[in-house]
């Protein structure tokens, strides 16, 4: 016997199940927007992809030692691409699009990661030998191949399987430089066949997997009037014939696949949509039974795992920053993503030092259309953060602060009118956005605060200033945040700075302070 499990059992007879409870991982596993997970595990050490979209750089690589604590270690590119939806120019964005779901691999000592974008209109292959420290080559083919899985058979093949509903297959070229011709074909006519022809989603975020020498491929689809119900195929060739199953349907966890444990336990890792913080990873037991793995406890989505108890996001997944940098560091920490690509010339955490530099590049209207907004995730339950920012190279027309971004927006700033400062907030959720009260400010430095209630998906959030750093007021009123498709991602806390009347002007943040509570 194991002597965590020993452990356990000893401490359950003595102090009873809840502090048992407490040594145990919970569900969500994350409490954050991690989407579309791709998991592997090499030796002893776990990596996982996700899903960013929009946000740059992309397609964030995670490293875990236990299935349950993650740190974000490194992304598969800069940019995806140079366009205007990219850019954010000429009215055009890439809210929502970006690039999709990934799958990660390791091959002879090399790590893959396969994205796709419609945006683009191409499939990517990212390959490194050092996932954690090394840059990726990027392989790129047309077309877009939507939610594929990227897989190196035992024959030295490469496959690509791909589709919604319908599935398609195809061998890929030696140099994964495109598709080998005249090897597509249909791999499953009907994917989405297990749970009926009602369903408001099709049978799609293919992952497949090999093992007992047969291939594993699972799918997400979603009944109507239903949830989130997993699907997987088995069959003794990558090419087929598959049988299928539903295979897990619980609160809505489904869309991912399996992972074992060097000491040979299995888990499948899943997500659920969970309102305005967004799409958060579950991990669920898999045992097998008839040559199928069989998802969870009794049938659904266990609170507790037998793994390392969770510890908090901070840093891993999100951190606090002074902006101070030694020689050496990365100007901008892991756990920073701008909103579309980034504009080099017109920010800097170099042009003083201790702080970030946001300068404004272009005349905008409005808080969604602006370049160089920086972000972090949002967490769960709880999460709030704290920024210092100096105004005093503002110009008039400009607008800078803390915002939570998503298409229903809200933020606490300041604008320069009539060369007066004014404290703002501004609530986005209609269709015209409100600035919902102004007060006068009469000197430089603004502290301000956002603070995020995700628990049982209350999703409000408050605004808040301070003259001192100290003395917090409220402004404004709460922001009702909802997860909408349009941008197709959970809410981030969001440093900003826009002009409306002329370029140039700028602004200094001093820090940026999260915490995993309402503070």
């Amino acid at each position: 016997m194991k002597k965590r499990n020993l452990l356990i059992i000893i401490l359950s007879l003595f102090l009873g199940n809840s502090v048992v409870a407490q040594q145990q991982a919970q569900n969500p596993i994350i409490h954050a927007d991690f989407p579309d997970a791709s998991i592997i595990r090499v030796d002893d050490t776990y990596y996982m992809s996700s899903t960013t979209m929009h946000m740059n750089p992309g397609v964030p690589i995670m490293k875990s030692t236990d299935l349950v604590n993650w740190e974000i270690v490194n992304y598969a590119y800069n940019i995806l691409g140079d366009t205007d939806a990219l850019n954010l120019e000429n009215g055009e964005n890439a809210y929502g699009r970006g690039s999709w779901a990934s799958s990660l691999r390791y091959h002879n000592d090399t790590f893959y990661v396969s994205t796709f974008s419609s945006t683009t209109g191409k499939t990517y292959i990212f390959k490194t030998k050092d996932i954690e420290n090394g840059s990726f080559e990027e392989i790129s083919f047309t077309p877009s191949l939507h939610d594929n899985t990227l897989f190196f058979d035992d024959d030295g093949k490469t496959y690509l399987i791909w589709g919604g509903g319908k599935l398609n297959i195809v061998e890929l070229k030696e140099d994964l430089s495109g598709v080998k011709e005249g090897t597509e074909s249909v791999l499953i006519e009907n994917a989405t066949e297990p749970i009926g022809s009602n369903f408001i989603l099709p049978a799609e975020g293919s992952q497949i997997f090999k093992t007992n020498g047969k291939y594993y491929l699972f799918n997400i689809a979603w009944p109507r009037d239903g949830m989130r119900t997993v699907i997987i195929h088995r069959a003794d060739k990558i090419t087929g014939p598959y049988e299928g199953k539903l295979a897990f349907q619980d609160k809505g966890v489904a869309q991912g696949g399996l992972i074992d444990t060097p000491e040979g336990n299995w888990f499948a890792y899943l997500f659920r949509d969970y309102g305005a913080v967004g799409r958060i990873p579950y991990l669920v037991p898999v045992k097998w039974e008839n040559g199928w793995p069989v998802l969870g406890e009794n049938g659904k989505v266990p609170e507790t795992l037998d793994l390392p108890v969770n510890e908090s996001l901070i840093p891993g997944i999100v951190a606090s920053d002074d902006f101070s940098r030694k020689s050496g560091d990365r100007d901008l920490p892991l756990v920073w993503q701008w909103n579309h690509n980034p504009q080099p010339d017109f920010w800097s955490v170099k042009d003083r030092a201790g702080y970030l530099r946001l300068t404004t590049d272009r005349v905008d209207t409005s808080f969604l259309n602006t370049r160089n907004t920086l972000t972090q995730r949002t967490i769960g339950p709880e999460s709030s953060a704290i920024t210092k920012i100096d105004l005093s190279g503002m110009k008039d027309g400009d607008y800078a602060g803390l915002g939570l971004l998503q298409k229903n927006f809200g933020f606490v700033g300041a604008k320069m009118l009539n060369n007066k400062k004014q404290i703002i907030m501004v609530n986005g959720v209609s269709e015209e956005p409100i600035e919902v009260e102004s007060i006068p400010l009469n000197q430089e430095e603004l502290y301000l605060k956002a603070v995020g209630d995700f628990e049982d998906r209350k999703d409000t959030a408050k605004f808040y200033y301070s003259l001192d750093g100290e003395n917090w007021k409220a402004i404004g009123n709460q922001l009702k945040m909802s997860y909408t498709l349009p941008h197709f991602m959970g809410y981030r806390f969001a440093l900003f700075n826009y002009a409306t009347e002329e370029a140039g002007g700028y602004v200094d943040f001093d820090y940026f302070k999260i915490y995993d509570q309402i503070n």
